[in-house]
């Protein structure tokens, strides 16, 4: 089944990091007014007072964004002092949207932040945000119709086989992993939990010590500990990748919505994980030495039972049986048994929800699947129901209409909008220190990681040079 998803495999695909390409539609400039003769004179007067003001600010702009007042050469990596080796480690806090940082004093978190590079509006998970198919991009470079995880849940359609987030089975997984590309490479890795890192492929076979089976009861405290004890193994013996991952503020944001108390009580618990860790490394002499990458896989947005769009509502264009539903919510699939015109059932969906006699209907579009915008990559996999319905921020699809009216989270919508961000903080040689950069999609974290471990990364829908804007060059002897 790889075959199907790699054959169309290109080795570059980024996503624009301009902000307006993020949205559907582009709002375009209105035509320059001709300008009279009586207005010459004064025009050249513009002109050359905007080129000496454009001029100054493109050569004082063209200086690195935010050098460290720390460092005389804060484009240039810094030599290890202590380790032997490049080491980089991945700290997943889940469910952390972009934002949460300015809820209240974070100390280690922004400590992170003024001593190294952060992505300044957030980064940018892929389609759909949901937990799986984002950590799985994050660590393989690849948009899910290429790694195969299109969904927390889904069908195989040919086999009739269902995943869920206990299959490991490895048709499931496609691409390389980072812990598969390090461990090709000779070098050791080691993942506290992280989807797809129980999956035996390739030359990775969930090394005793170096790969936990998930388990939601242990302590963060035990997993922080955990992994600072790879530190006091011989030189030789310390993972060159390591993952770190935390279910918070996950499970607060999905029971309270974003804007609860809960959430800042939990985004403490992780600042004080990350102290933590900070403290652990100081006491081994490692922290300088060590490429921290802190993020999250998705954002959150507030919903209620009130913002519900019901399929059974469509019933006088046509029904959909909940047979047909793969997935409700936030990401609508459906898949028809064979002799169904999937192209009319679009239609009649999209004219009913159009009508205005639908409640809340306008906050739902249903698409074949080969005609979603092509910036949320979500086409080329069989895997992939061939009808997705993209549901308005906040909304909730169902079977049928409820009279309830509880409020909570949720996540999974089109990724840009930005309560769907979450955060990307790097710390450690290779990154420079109180510097900001542009927004960018986590499919292009692998190929950072392959460039600080100095190691050959496997094809991925990331761009290779992206890389050279976040990393700063190898240190040279």
């Amino acid at each position: 089944m790889a075959s199907d998803h790699q054959s169309t495999l290109t080795t570059s695909l980024p996503i624009s990091t301009n902000e307006d390409d993020l949205h559907s539609s582009a709002l375009l400039p209105s035509p320059a007014p001709r300008k009279s003769p009586s207005s010459t004179l004064a025009f050249i007067s513009l002109v050359i007072t905007t080129a000496a003001a454009f001029s100054f600010l493109f050569f004082s702009s063209s200086k690195p964004p935010n050098p460290s007042p720390h460092s005389t050469a804060a484009l240039s990596s810094r030599p290890l002092s202590k380790l032997h080796h490049p080491v980089v480690l991945i700290i997943s806090s889940d469910g952390f949207r972009f934002g949460y940082q300015f809820k209240t004093d974070l100390p280690n978190i922004n400590r992170l932040i003024r001593n190294g590079t952060e992505a300044d509006l957030g980064l940018i998970p892929v389609f759909p945000t949901l937990t799986f198919p984002n950590h799985y991009s994050i660590v393989t470079g690849l948009y899910p119709p290429y790694h195969g995880i299109i969904n927390n849940y889904f069908t195989d359609p040919i086999s009739g086989d269902k995943f869920n987030m206990a299959s490991h089975d490895p048709k499931w997984w496609l691409g390389d992993p980072l812990w598969e590309t390090v461990s090709n490479h000779g070098l050791k890795a080691s993942t506290y939990f992280w989807p797809g890192s129980e999956v035996r492929k390739g030359s990775w076979n969930c090394p005793t010590n170096y790969c936990m089976p998930y388990n939601e009861s242990v302590p963060f405290e035990e997993r922080v500990d955990a992994l600072l004890s790879y530190f006091d193994m011989p030189s030789d013996e310390i993972p060159s990748f390591m993952t770190l991952y935390f279910e918070d503020p996950d499970h607060q944001g999905h029971q309270y919505g974003p804007d609860d108390v809960r959430i800042t009580d939990a985004v403490v618990e992780i600042d004080a994980l990350i102290g933590r860790l900070i403290r652990g490394m100081e006491e081994r002499g490692v922290f300088q030495d060590v490429n921290i990458i802190l993020l999250g896989d998705h954002g959150m947005v507030g919903t209620c039972d009130k913002r519900v769009i019901a399929l059974d509502d469509l019933a006088e264009w046509v029904k959909i049986p909940k047979e047909w539903v793969q997935s409700y919510t936030p990401v609508l699939s459906i898949r028809p048994p064979p002799g169904y015109s999937t192209s009319e059932i679009v239609g009649k969906m999209n004219e009913g929800l159009g009508s205005g006699r639908v409640e809340n209907g306008e906050f739902l579009r249903v698409f074949l699947k080969e005609d979603l915008p092509n910036r949320l990559h979500y086409s080329d996999s069989y895997r992939i129901p061939p009808i997705v319905g993209l549901v308005g921020e906040g909304f909730t699809v169902t079977q049928t209409r409820s009279t309830g009216q509880e409020c909570g989270g949720a996540h999974g919508y089109d990724n840009a909008f930005f309560s769907m961000r979450t955060i990307f903080i790097a710390h450690g040689p290779r990154f420079a220190r109180g510097r900001k950069v542009p927004s960018f999609e986590n499919v292009q974290i692998y190929n950072m990681v392959t460039r600080i471990l100095k190691i050959d990364g496997a094809s991925n829908n990331g761009s290779v040079s992206f890389a050279d804007t976040v990393v700063l060059p190898a240190h040279s002897n």
